[in-house]
């Protein structure tokens, strides 16, 4: 009962941080859901599709309500992360659960990088994008199909949102502009949670308890959340919150680190469905 009530009382902490900066805290899931509530790799990442999608899913409203969101580009960019992520997903049964969770560790140190460099310079309204290389290319739009896919395998793969790299692309490729973008990118990342989530269905336990509730306490935190951002900087919080990724994903390398140390993975043996999830 005990790791229950922390694992919910963090999953408060990942709707704060949402509605607090607008996006990063659901990669928290993940390690929050393994390493507190003792959930099986693979079992985790299509857990958190389901809490990322549905958290991102809440978040697309007030985007939809104020007009930023271009159905349009969501459809295209959307259609080609959704079949990356189901790939992805299908791909996650041949590599170990260790080897995935190595490959999310690396993905917070670059959202984390992405996350520090866009914190430490100042930047004119609705344009927070400014610093990003301009993209030189004369099909733009096929740049951000590639892109598309390869954010898709990556979400199916390790259950990220892939929103640090959705964005730029919404933006430098698509020409959208900046909020417009935001929105756009949560009913993408949806999307692809929904396609991930369905390559993994079916073919690991889930705890569909522990997802609502994680569901129910990140929505709770995002409310809580939107209501301190008028009280506090978005900016500083984004830096300190960037230095905190990498101190997590620190840890899952050295939990980890038998990968570099023995040379070989250990592959995961996955349950049949049905099979009651042990908690630590």
């Amino acid at each position: 009962m005990t790791t229950w009530i922390i694992g919910l009382i963090l999953a408060v902490g990942i709707g704060i941080s949402l509605g607090l900066m607008g996006g990063g805290g659901s990669v928290l899931a993940l390690p929050i859901l393994v390493y507190v509530m003792g959930v099986e790799a693979k079992s985790a990442i299509a857990m958190t599709l389901v809490i990322v999608g549905t958290v991102s899913l809440i978040g697309v409203i007030p985007h939809w309500r104020r007009g930023n969101l271009n159905f349009k580009k969501a459809f295209m960019f959307g259609a080609a992360t959704m079949l990356g992520a189901y790939f992805g997903a299908k791909l996650a049964f041949f590599v170990s659960g260790t080897v995935q969770l190595l490959l999310f560790a690396v993905m917070m140190i670059i959202a984390a990088g992405f996350m520090i460099r866009k914190s430490s310079k100042p930047t004119q309204p609705d344009n927070d994008l400014q610093y990003y290389p301009q993209p030189v290319c004369k099909y733009c739009w096929l740049w951000m199909l590639t892109e598309g896919l390869g954010v898709g395998v990556l979400t199916g793969l390790v259950g990220v949102g892939g929103g640090f790299a959705i964005v730029p692309a919404l933006v430098l490729l698509g020409n959208t502009p900046m909020k417009e973008a935001v929105g756009t990118s949560l009913l993408i990342i949806a999307c692809n949670s929904v396609a991930g989530f369905l390559g993994y269905f079916g073919q690991v336990p889930l705890d569909w308890g522990l997802m609502g509730s994680f569901i129910v306490a990140a929505s709770v935190g995002i409310i809580v959340g939107a209501y301190l951002a008028q009280y506090v900087k978005a900016q500083q919080l984004q830096q300190a919150f960037g230095y905190f990724l990498i101190a997590v994903a620190a840890f899952i390398l050295v939990q980890n680190r038998q990968v570099f140390t023995s040379g070989q993975n250990q592959t995961d043996s996955i349950r049949k469905p049905g099979v009651q999830i042990a908690y630590r």
